[in-house]
Order: structure tokens, then C-alpha cells, then sequence
């Protein structure tokens, strides 16, 4: 779920696809009741998915989300030739998307994205008479509410946002979003420049649901985000790695993933889960409903479903792989939460009405 992307770019798309989905009458609300209706008349088996495999297919996916193998495997197994294409952030995908762009068969939006997607009916029905390889998947990370039964998305991988840290530079680690507020490492300090991340953690700091709609609370995270200003190197997301890795950066708002790709690198990076708790995301691939090439695409969704893969997929990014039959096959991979962490953690949502409010918050912290 990385977004490197301009906060001028984030701010204008995000407020463009949710002005379009609340025409609809989108809202946590009473989508449950519009997509209820629209999924009673579409059934769950596939639409118009014919019988025989088509020699090509287009993906549209995260950077630095694919293992390293996978798409030269998978063409020389099935013989079908892919098209590869990446994007920054999920308004850059739902942007391109509402802008009638028709050539993908695969895409992987996170779990809020998913809301409006299925809202404007721009996701394929699932044939799982398709996906044998199904019954790997943890339940864990099946029928969440962004995509009741799994109608339209399967599991990719799954991540948090935390603390990176320098251990041979700080000393204790930190175990609390409340460091950001230390002057004693300014300068040495980012937060991701990413929305919902920086205003969601400062939420979770008091206590707070990182859904919140409410001013008075939304306004609290804000003073908390820019008493923390100063102390920061700066907003970034992907290329801090590179910072962390050189020491110039010693304690970073960072996913997972990421994390776990610098400390290849540097053993003395160490992940931490502030105890206030934070986000977690499910990364999910879906098939548009315009896919040219909707049996390749089931193809290769059963294909990222084998253990092996799945857990290649895995090893490759650093991120949580929803196959539980990966990670009994190599046990080095990221552990799903425990119960405890998972208290902890919340799944960002759509934020409908409140994203205008959202989007002024942000503009007066990168301001303030």
C-alpha cells in the first residue's frame, strides 16, 4: 500500500473518485445495502468468463510487488504472454480506472479502494469454480467487509505501519507513535507522506479509531502531527529505506514490507508496532469488470495460489502472505497477528463524506 505520489496529485484524485462514488450514494452505510442488491442479481459464479485461455494478459500492480520469477514462470507453465504495469497509490488506480481505461484484467487495490470499486460496479464477479487453490488461503484474511465473501477479491498481502528502527542507534526502541514528539532525535526522524497513515497513527496515539470522522478528534490529531513537524527529516515513503540504510535517518514511520526489504540490507533495522496501535491493510486482487482476457486472469489468480508462489511472493516484498499453506511450507515468513496484535490494529475504510475534511487536515500539517 505504498503512495510515494505528490500530495497535490493524492489529494486532487482521491477528492474526485469519492465526489463521483457519494453521486452514487456511496457511504459505508448504505453501500452495504446497494451492493447487496446488485450482487443478488450477478450470482457468484464468473461472468462471460469463456472456456478457453486467451494468449495474453495485462497486470496492473503495486512496484516491487511481484516475486522476482513470478511472471517469467507463469508464462513459461501456461504459455500466455503478460503485460506488466505499476502504479504508486490507489487514487492512481481508481483514477485511471473511472477514466474508462479497459486493457487490464488484474489490478491489486487495498482494502478501502475495494468499497468504491465495487460501488461503481467496476469489479468482475469471481468464477471460484476456477480457483481450485482456494482452501490455501487463511480465513483470517477471507469475508472482511470491504468484500463480504470474497464475491470480488482474492488476498495478495497483507501489512502494517510502524516504527523502523536504527537498533545500534536508539536505544531503547521506541514502542510508541509518541517518539515522533522527542526532540532528541530531530532530525533523524520521517513520517510517511501518506494521509491517512500520518493522521490515522496520531488518532491511534489517543486512542482513537483511524476512521475518525469526528472534528473535535480529527483536529487533535492535527496539533499532534504538527507538534511533531519539526523533529522530522521529512515526509517520505519508499526511498527513506535508502535513508535508514545510510543512518541518516534513525527512526522512520514505515510499513512492514519496506522494513523488512532495508533490513536485508542493514541487520540493525528493527520493525516495532507502536503500543497504541496502528493499520493494517489487505492488498487484494480483483479482475474489472472490462478485463479483455477474464480466463487468463482466473489463471493466473489460481497460479499465486499455490504455496510455492505464494510464499516466493512473500519472501520477495517482506510483506504477510494471506496463504496459509505458505507459511507452513517456509516457516520464515511474516506470522499473521497475534490475537493481541490484532486488538491493536484497524483496517482503514472509505471515508466518504469526511474525506474533504480530511484532505484540509492534511494540507494544514504539510503547511503548519
Amino acid at each position: 500500500m505504498k503512495d510515494p505520489t505528490s500530495n497535490v496529485q493524492r489529494r486532487t484524485s482521491r477528492r474526485e473518485f469519492v465526489r463521483r462514488a457519494l453521486a452514487l450514494g456511496v457511504g459505508l452505510g448504505p453501500l452495504a445495502g446497494i451492493l447487496a442488491g446488485c450482487e443478488g442479481e450477478k450470482g457468484e459464479k464468473g461472468e462471460g468468463v469463456p472456456d478457453e485461455l486467451e494468449s495474453e494478459l495485462a497486470i496492473y500492480n503495486w512496484s516491487d510487488y511481484i516475486g522476482e520469477s513470478t511472471i517469467a514462470d507463469f508464462e513459461r507453465e501456461v504459455g500466455v504472454r503478460v503485460v506488466y504495469d505499476t502504479y504508486e497509490s490507489n487514487e492512481d488506480l481508481l483514477a485511471k480506472l473511472q477514466a474508462g481505461a479497459r486493457g487490464y484484467d488484474l489490478i491489486c487495490p487495498s482494502n478501502y479502494a475495494v468499497v468504491v470499486l465495487r460501488a461503481l460496479d467496476l469489479l468482475a464477479p469471481l468464477d471460484r469454480n476456477l480457483l481450485s487453490n482456494w482452501a490455501n488461503l487463511s480465513p483470517l484474511f477471507l469475508d472482511r467487509p470491504f468484500d463480504p465473501g470474497n464475491r470480488h477479491t482474492v488476498p495478495w498481502l497483507w501489512g502494517t505501519a510502524g516504527l523502523a528502527v536504527r537498533a545500534d542507534l536508539v536505544q531503547p526502541l521506541p514502542d510508541s507513535w509518541g517518539v515522533f514528539h522527542q526532540t532528541g532525535y530531530r532530525g533523524k526522524m520521517t513520517q510517511l507522506d501518506d494521509m491517512r497513515d500520518v493522521i490515522g497513527c496520531w488518532l491511534k496515539y489517543r486512542g482513537r479509531s483511524l476512521n475518525s470522522h469526528d472534528q473535535g478528534e480529527l483536529d487533535e490529531a492535527k496539533m499532534d502531527a504538527i507538534r511533531a513537524k519539526p523533529n522530522l527529516k521529512s515526509f517520505v515513503s519508499a526511498p527513506v529505506k535508502g535513508q535508514l540504510l545510510a543512518g541518516d535517518v534513525w527512526i522512520a514511520h514505515l510499513w512492514n514490507g519496506d522494513t523488512a526489504q532495508a533490513r536485508a540490507a542493514e541487520p540493525a533495522i528493527r520493525y516495532v508496532l507502536p503500543r497504541e496501535g496502528s493499520m493494517i491493510y489487505l492488498d487484494s486482487m480483483a479482475i474489472p469488470r472490462t478485463a479483455p482476457h477474464p480466463r487468463a486472469a482466473h489463471e493466473f489468480l489460481n497460479y499465486m495460489l499455490r504455496p510455492g508462489v505464494a510464499a516466493a511472493l512473500a519472501e520477495r516484498t517482506g510483506y504477510g502472505s494471506p496463504n496459509q499453506a505458505a507459511l507452513t511450507r517456509q516457516s520464515d515468513l511474516l506470522a499473521p497477528p497475534s490475537e493481541e496484535q490484532l486488538a491493536r490494529l484497524e483496517y482503514q475504510e472509505d471515508l466518504g463524506e469526511a474525506t474533504e475534511l480530511w484532505d484540509r487536515i492534511w494540507t494544514e500539517i504539510k503547511a503548519g
